[in-house]
């Protein structure tokens, strides 16, 4: 009896002592701090010094040597990407240029002064390889915008195209800024209308396609099409609200593969009630210009730098200059005597009633100081209907306005919009379009008011501030006439 007892009691405490150690364990793995996940741009600024950390991403370079392994880790949160040292027992062979890797280690200040910080990895897990062989890009070549351009899928992961994006990603930024901070309201206006806002026919179609519906039947029961400009919704909402904007893409079955032209684009666009004057116009655009350069410039500088130092050298002078500078305005009459006056040859002809070329719109910019130019006051019958009429005959001119800006030419478009009803019934009478129109009628009919509005293309933009010159490297999956690539 004595003997069971004790054999209990032994059993009892072995148990005890098992289940100590267990919890001691258990309580020891829960409290063991796990490694903090960083960006790149977090570790890059000195983040997490000193801390055990882990980064992810996408390997730039790889130099092993015989004690020592060399990483250079980028994830897209900065151009600038993250020194690794490693033992040479961690070398892998899937560790290539384009490889996806984790990294943990700590994170130290480096002693070299090209960059501040490097993480002594103690694992490094390859997550995703990559064949170097095949991999179009290779480190030590620097490959030029249209070499990349070939690969639309891949060239994210250059880093001329990766600042690109980042860049874009903060231009979008600064425009909805500006206007939330200058009491805009933003409009989602459709992709898809039945409206030609701008009456060049250059429209895409849109129909269903594998549906068995019967022969002539329409989805919309109308003609639709995709937009080419959100300008007539937000006219509509101007009638409830003094300031809109849209910003979105828009679409032009343009037959053009020119590096001047994109099937599918982004336009921002805006809409001010209660005015009668094109200054009132223009001070937004020229205001907006300004406060998004300045806030990419200051939140982009090193992507920005990449761009003037090595796509286009010698460019920043060119957009300090625009930013130090009033953009100065004159009439299209005066432009016409400007581009008469010159002794540059022209291509297309300058006489009055002729519509501005690029050729003219550069010309014009060069000779105002190579800064942004405002164009006003175009003949009547190049703007559409909506464009109000100055009635001043025998010149008849509409209140139109162009910016025009170095290296692009027109950047934006816009007009005090025809209030009177009289006057836009009969210019719709004109041109057949009084009953596709009759709603746009109502909007005067009803409360209507002075306004005005403009658009802007947003890709031509990134051209003007960056200095690119084709405008299928300014965005993410560019769409023209025969190429429709992903």
């Amino acid at each position: 009896m004595f003997q069971a007892a004790a054999k209990t009691l032994s059993v009892a405490t072995t148990t005890a002592a098992t289940l100590t150690r267990a919890t001691s364990f258990s309580l020891r793995h829960y409290c063991k701090k796990t490694p903090a996940k960083l960006r790149v741009s977090q570790a890059v600024s000195g983040a997490e010094l000193g801390a055990n950390v882990r980064v992810q991403g996408w390997v730039r370079s790889v130099r092993p040597q015989k004690a020592n392994l060399f990483l250079h880790v980028n994830d897209g949160s900065s151009l600038q990407s993250l020194q690794v040292i490693a033992s040479s027992e961690l070398n892998d062979p899937l560790l290539t240029l384009g490889s996806a890797v984790e990294v943990t280690g700590t994170l130290r200040k480096s002693p070299h002064q090209k960059q501040p910080v490097e993480l002594e990895a103690d694992q490094i897990h390859v997550v995703g390889d990559c064949n170097p062989v095949d991999f179009p890009f290779k480190i030590k070549e620097r490959h030029s915008l249209e070499y990349i351009r070939q690969f639309p899928h891949l060239r994210c992961r250059t880093n001329a195209f990766s600042s690109l994006l980042r860049i874009r990603s903060e231009a979008t930024t600064a425009v909805h800024s500006y206007f939330k901070e200058n009491g805009f309201v933003q409009i989602h206006t459709p992709v898809i209308t039945s409206n030609d806002c701008e009456g060049a026919g250059e429209l895409f179609q849109v129909e269903t396609s594998g549906l068995d519906n019967e022969e002539g039947e329409k989805f919309f029961s109308v003609p639709a099409f995709l937009t080419v400009s959100g300008q007539l919704h937000l006219e509509v909402m101007s009638g409830a609200f003094s300031r809109v904007y849209t910003f979105g893409p828009t679409f032009r079955a343009e037959n053009s593969q020119s590096r001047r032209h994109l099937a599918e684009f982004y336009m921002v666009e805006a809409e001010v009630s209660f005015t009668q004057s094109l200054e009132d116009l223009t001070k937004v655009m020229e205001d907006m210009f300004r406060s998004a350069t300045e806030h990419v410039l200051a939140h982009c500088a090193e992507d920005v730098d990449l761009f003037h130092k090595h796509v286009t050298p010698g460019h920043r002078d060119t957009v300090e200059a625009m930013l130090k500078k009033r953009f100065p305005v004159i009439t299209y009459s005066e432009a016409i005597d400007i581009l008469n006056q010159s002794s540059q040859k022209f291509t297309f002809p300058t006489d009055w009633g002729c519509d501005l070329q690029t050729e003219h719109e550069k010309y014009l910019v060069k000779h105002c100081g190579n800064v942004p130019v405002f164009v006003t006051d175009y003949p009547y019958d190049l703007k559409p209907f909506y464009a109000r009429d100055n009635q001043d005959h025998p010149k008849r001119t509409a209140a139109a306005v162009d910016l025009l800006v170095p290296g692009v030419g027109e950047l934006c478009g816009g007009s005090l919009r025809e209030e009177r009803l009289d006057l836009l019934r009969a210019r719709l009478e004109e041109v057949g379009l009084e009953d596709t129109y009759s709603w746009y009628l109502d909007l005067r009919r009803f409360g209507s008011v002075p306004h005005g509005g403009f658009g802007l293309g947003f890709e031509r933009y990134l051209q003007c501030i960056l200095g690119v010159d084709n405008i299928k490297d300014v965005i993410a999956f560019p769409r023209s006439s025969h190429s429709c690539l992903l």
